[in-house]
């Protein structure tokens, strides 16, 4: 059979509290006394009571949603941040609304605008298309992750400690030159800390290197033709050379792999190869790829755990937002697999 609807009134009448007591229960709890927030919630217990969330949303105007813009589903990193985010609902019960934003700017504000326009509670933005300063005018709590941040609370990873480390692996596995492929990054985006520690590291040893700055695209066709490209050209200027190739993530160093297999049907000895960010492809691999691991739901847990402050602060009759952006560095962790044995 099924069970009847409890209803504010209920619920009032088990308490011995008004409907408005009631009401400011699930509204306003920070106006009611401890004491009486926990005879109302014992008794929604009692009454197995099951909220409407729909009048919940109508009644506060609290949505519980929160928006997520990132660049790209391609990348793998991208894919397994948003899945580590979704991850955080049993211990933070926010929804989320994402979308991938493909670097264009109008089309991300578009985004925002609709975002928006669905009452979010705060948003998560890994896109770097559009400024932290422009983020920060929309006047809802916002972090982001591994973008320029100067306006906005971020979470990011410790990139110049991962170029060191990349950078520190390949020379000790007796590479004859170091090669590290990015893009031309400006130092307000925190992956550039991995080209500086890779060179630093290299030069301080003074130990041969070079620094390959490049678009590769952002589709796998793009990325296949341009490392390719990238192959050829390191094949011709460095024959006979162990070749130690730091690539900026994991899903370009398992492209470079693949291209390699399909040349020779392994990796040759001339060459080894490391990636970033520990998605789930460097383990997949036909080969499993050593990467600097950027712990990925420790930085999800972060990002969500800083986010969710700063909302819950909003809701306190007196909030007191943050005088300052807040920023979170987390340490990378190095990981070796068959690509630098």
């Amino acid at each position: 059979m099924k069970s009847k609807k409890v209803t504010f009134a209920d619920i009032a009448a088990y308490t011995n509290f008004s409907k408005t007591t009631i009401s400011r229960y699930f509204n306003d709890p920070d106006s009611l006394t401890l004491e009486n927030q926990q005879k109302i919630a014992d008794a929604l217990v009692a009454l197995d009571y099951k909220e409407n969330k729909v009048g919940r949303i109508l009644a506060s105007g609290r949505t519980e949603f929160v928006g997520v813009i990132v660049p790209n589903l391609y990348m793998h990193y991208y894919s397994e941040m948003l899945n580590q985010l979704l991850d955080t609902y049993e211990s933070f019960g926010y929804k989320f609304l994402v979308f991938a934003g493909n670097a264009k700017a109008n089309i991300e504000r578009r985004y925002i605008e609709e975002l928006l326009a669905y009452n979010i509670e705060g948003m998560i933005i890994l896109s770097p298309t559009i400024s932290s300063r422009e983020l920060a005018s929309y006047n809802i709590p916002v972090v982001g992750i591994e973008r320029e941040d100067q306006y906005i609370s971020s979470v990011n990873t410790d990139n110049y400690m991962g170029g060191v480390q990349a950078a520190s692996l390949l020379q000790k596995i007796q590479c004859d030159v170091l090669i590290h492929v990015n893009a031309d990054i400006p130092d307000s985006i925190p992956s550039s800390g991995r080209i500086h520690g890779f060179v630093d590291t290299c030069e301080k040893a003074d130990f041969p290197y070079e620094l390959i700055l490049t678009d590769l695209g952002n589709s796998f066709t793009e990325n296949k033709t341009r490392i390719l490209e990238l192959l050829d050209g390191l094949e011709k200027k460095y024959p006979n050379k162990k070749k130690g190739i730091f690539m900026p993530n994991d899903t370009h160093a398992n492209v470079l792999l693949n291209l390699l297999f399909q040349r020779y049907g392994k990796l040759p000895d001339t060459y080894r190869i490391i990636g970033f960010d520990n998605s789930p492809i460097s383990e997949e691999a036909v080969l499993p790829i050593s990467t600097v691991g950027q712990q990925i739901s420790v930085i999800a847990q972060k990002a969500m755990e800083l986010l969710s402050s700063q909302m819950e602060e909003r809701k306190k009759r007196r909030p007191a937002p943050l005088k300052e952006p807040v920023h979170e560095v987390i340490t990378p962790v190095l990981i070796r697999r068959k690509t630098t044995e």
